[in-house]
């Protein structure tokens, strides 16, 4: 069981298309439904329209803003600030102390710090999987499908039930030819698609900009696989959804692939 979504141009055009697709469904979910998004960089004055729309909409509900669930992937204004390598140091050291307890908002954390239990120390897997890249694109042969990055934890989720992490894992790609693109494959074992979901989409094609420049390469297509998808109701009532989506659908231009 499946629910295939029409590749779109941009996150929100995405987001959009797949909660009004979710929304239709019985129990308004699903499972296994697959997001395509052909650049998840891209930003119109109209997916801004969108996404000011989606935050108001979650900040009048006491909900997290849409810029702080893409900051849980990646810190785009620490990034900015420090640059790389010296970001990864930065906010280990100084932005989880601050990030409350739990595990929800620790997406970047579990990117940048695995514990390795015999050696008592941690490695970074995404500093790993950027330089490994970077050898095999300089190098006369290039492996284009050896870069994965696990969030899921066995220790530390497979025992409670609630509040575990959404995002369990991240497929990188590069396609073949001179001009090289970096794909992603994000795989979520729970999706909200109101409160999460185009944060999720912009935070990870931050990510995605942030490989591709440090290895060279362009930014390609970005593809989410929701195993479940869930239209979620912050305000507890439906009809207050419908009319979220509703008002998102008659922005002007808003780029949507039907």
């Amino acid at each position: 069981m499946y629910l295939p979504i029409k590749q779109q141009p941009s996150c929100a055009s995405a987001w959009l298309l797949a909660a009004n697709t979710v929304n239709e469904e019985p129990h308004h979910e699903a499972q296994n439904v697959i997001i395509d998004v052909a650049d998840p960089t891209a930003m119109t004055d109209d997916d801004r329209e969108v996404i000011a729309l989606v935050d108001r909409h979650l900040r009048d509900h006491s909900k997290y803003p849409v810029e702080t669930v893409a900051n849980t992937i990646f810190p785009q204004s620490l990034f900015s600030r420090h640059g790389s390598p010296a970001f990864y140091d930065v906010y280990k050291e100084k932005v989880m102390p601050r990030i409350a307890k739990g595990d929800w908002g620790r997406y970047f954390d579990r990117m940048i710090s695995f514990p390795l239990q015999k050696k008592g120390k941690d490695i970074n897997p995404l500093r790993d999987i950027v330089d490994k890249m970077k050898n095999q694109v300089a190098g006369a042969r290039c492996f284009r499908n050896v870069y994965e990055l696990t969030v899921y934890d066995p220790i530390r989720d497979a025992g409670p039930l609630m509040n575990r992490q959404c995002l369990s894992f991240l497929s990188f790609k590069l396609t073949d030819g001179p001009d090289r693109r970096l794909l992603l494959t994000a795989v979520y074992r729970n999706h909200y698609y109101i409160q999460r979901l185009l944060g999720n989409l912009i935070g990870l094609g931050r990510l995605m900009k942030f490989v591709a420049n440090e290895v060279g390469v362009e930014v390609g297509s970005l593809t989410i696989v929701s195993t479940h998808a869930d239209v979620d109701c912050p305000s507890n009532r439906r009809e207050d959804v419908d009319e979220l989506l509703k008002e998102a659908m008659a922005i002007g231009n808003l780029r949507l692939v039907a």
